[in-house]
């Protein structure tokens, strides 16, 4: 199955997008004549590998490799670098071209920075005299469909750089790609934003308008009927909880990178030894489309359902005598047997990880959590834990998640843990941890918490969830509705103005504006949850939401969506943008990016 997802069904033109990106890409191939090599930033490689297939790259001359420390071994004489605008890839890049030098080859050289080039990065450039070498290019890759509903702005340490560092250049970055989809497919005329980042990305968007205006004739409509904005830091409960839908454990557990997990090859019943295999997942999979948005223990049912009614099927064929269309009928569900296979050898595994008494322990204390009122018995939980050296970012997740919900640590408490911490897994942690308390994960309690009144005005806690037959949105963690999902359901239904007092209590400012001259339509004016005749674009489709999380969103949110799409009350189909996918390892291992400590 290709990797590269199949965009026909999405309710966005997504796949013209795409294909926009692939001919920027050979056209950049097409301007360098004869053959190449195209060296790319291994990051990078993973976003261009949903973008076009290899044997592309290789019809128009193109020698693939990796960027790397390692000198660039080929026989071209035109080498072309396409990387991220970072300082650590222009030191190899100007160490490749030192060493060819020193080898007396003479060769061309090009960097293609995407999305756009930085002084800073041809500074390095310059003072390693190699700027004259090199012709200067950019390659526009501002966003990457990684499924028929899902955007992604690759922007791994947004969430850090935003909240620990200060640095907002990712926010830019954000504005420039919702302002390409707005040139592709009209000015987008409501904006509702909750966060200091995503009011900020809201002003930029119509500062572009205003200096670069998206021709928006009267005539026609925009197809995204409004935009939702929302900063992580709004709702950092949500990634510190287990994900327990089928994609969200499957991310937990076996890390979901460009839409494929890399496994050993004997979990998929496979002899290879030693390398490691790599599973797609994504809806050009049916069975995989059908089941991930599902919580895990009824994606199970799901399979073995599936499994007995084939082997019925199987018994059938050896035993009766079958007509021309049967048997027809019979090799047709045969077809489906590799994916079957795939997501048995998966569940399989992940079941190895999920009945474990640990995992149950830990996802009644995260409730407890959730919950915020029993202080004592997580207080000791995390201490023992500390004790006994459970993995640290493990450890971290819940401490978070006992810090935001308590509105911080008393002192005397969080000095203790903090002590703890240090002691238990070195002291090389401790700007790590610091990294943390500036992002406001952990803090000392300075006031008393609203947790729990905003616990209560948004109804996250729902006490019987059914996740085999859900009517809300809790079913995706068994019971605590996504903070981030429940604000976008109000706004997409009424708007700011309802829940006002509500969005005071949570980090940053909020925002609701009309753009583009479409405020006096009064399909525009409100947002119903009914359906109605005002809700269709002119050829009878749903009308678009796009949902965009700055500083990362989990596959468990996007189930929460897409289940909320699919819901007969919701006259709207979503597409979601987001920084990066996220759990609660990988938002916390950004914090350490600097360290070099492997967890």
């Amino acid at each position: 199955m290709a990797q590269i997802p199949n965009l026909d069904n999405s309710p966005l033109n997504l796949k013209a997008l795409r294909e926009q990106s692939q001919k920027e890409l050979v056209d950049i191939l097409r301007n360098i004549r004869g053959k190449k090599c195209l060296v790319i930033d291994p990051k990078l490689s993973g976003s261009i590998s949903l973008i076009i297939q290899t044997t592309i790259l290789r019809e128009n001359g193109a020698e693939l490799r990796h960027l790397s420390a390692e000198p660039i071994q080929t026989d071209c004489t035109k080498v072309v670098y396409l990387v991220r605008s970072e300082f650590s890839l222009m030191r190899l890049i100007c160490s490749n071209i030192h060493h060819d030098m020193s080898q007396g080859l003479q060769r061309e050289y090009y960097v293609y920075f995407a999305p756009r080039r930085e002084v800073v990065c041809e500074k390095v450039l310059e003072e390693e005299k190699v700027h004259n070498l090199v012709t200067i290019g950019e390659y526009p890759l501002y966003m990457v469909p990684l499924d028929e509903d899902v955007l992604s702005f690759e922007l791994d340490l947004a969430n850090k750089e935003c909240l620990v560092d200060g640095n907002t250049s990712s926010l830019w970055h954000i504005a420039k790609a919702i302002h390409k989809l707005e040139s592709s497919f009209g000015v987008i005329p409501n904006v509702r934003a909750k966060g200091k980042a995503s009011v900020r990305i809201a002003d930029i968007l119509n500062r572009m308008q205003a200096e670069d205006p998206v021709n928006s004739s009267d005539m026609v409509m925009p197809e995204i009927n409004t935009l939702i904005l929302i900063d992580r830091e709004v709702d950092m409960v949500t990634p510190m909880c287990s994900q327990l839908t089928y994609e969200g454990l499957l991310d937990e557990f076996l890390h979901i990178n460009n839409g494929a997990v890399e496994l050993d090859p004997s979990i998929m019943g496979a002899q290879q030894e030693g390398k490691k295999m790599k599973v797609p997942l994504n809806s050009s999979d049916k069975l995989f489309k059908e089941i991930r948005d599902l919580n895990f223990e009824v994606v199970v049912q799901v399979l073995r359902q599936k499994a007995t009614s084939m082997k019925q099927d199987y018994t059938e064929m050896t035993t009766t005598h079958q007509t021309v269309s049967e048997l027809k009928d019979f090799v047709k569900k045969l077809n489906s047997l590799p994916e079957m296979t795939r997501h048995i050898n998966l569940a399989q595994h992940l079941s190895t990880f999920t009945s474990k008494h640990s995992f149950q322990s830990r996802l009644d204390m995260e409730q407890t959590l959730v919950e915020a009122q029993s202080y004592d018995i997580c207080f000791d939980y995390i201490e023992e834990l500390i004790q006994k050296q459970e993995p640290l970012v493990s450890v971290l997740r819940l401490l978070i998640l006992f810090s935001i919900t308590n509105s911080g640590l008393p002192k005397k408490n969080f000095d203790h843990l903090r002590r703890e911490l240090l002691h238990s897994y070195g002291f090389e942690h401790m700007a790590m941890l610091n990294n943390l308390e500036k992002a406001g994960l952990l803090k000392k309690q300075e006031s008393k918490g609203n947790w729990l009144t905003i616990k209560r005005n948004l109804q996250l806690v729902s006490e019987d969830t059914d996740t085999a037959n859900p009517n809300d949105i809790a079913y995706v963690f068994s019971g605590y509705a996504p903070l981030s999902i429940r604000l976008v359901q109000h706004a997409v239904r009424s708007g700011w103005r309802s829940m006002e007092e509500t969005l005071r209590l949570l980090p940053g400012p909020h925002s609701e504006m009309k753009r583009g001259g479409f405020s006096s339509s009064s399909s525009f004016d409100k947002l119903h949850g009914a359906p109605a005749a005002v809700d269709r674009v002119a050829d009878g489709r749903r009308s678009l939401v796009l949902v965009v999380f700055i500083g990362g969103v989990t596959f468990a949110e996007i189930s929460a969506l897409r289940f909320l799409s699919a819901q007969e009350a919701m006259a709207y189909d979503m597409i979601i943008g987001t920084s990066k996918i996220i759990n609660g390892n990988t938002l916390i291992e950004t914090c350490m990016e600097k360290l070099g400590v492997n967890l």
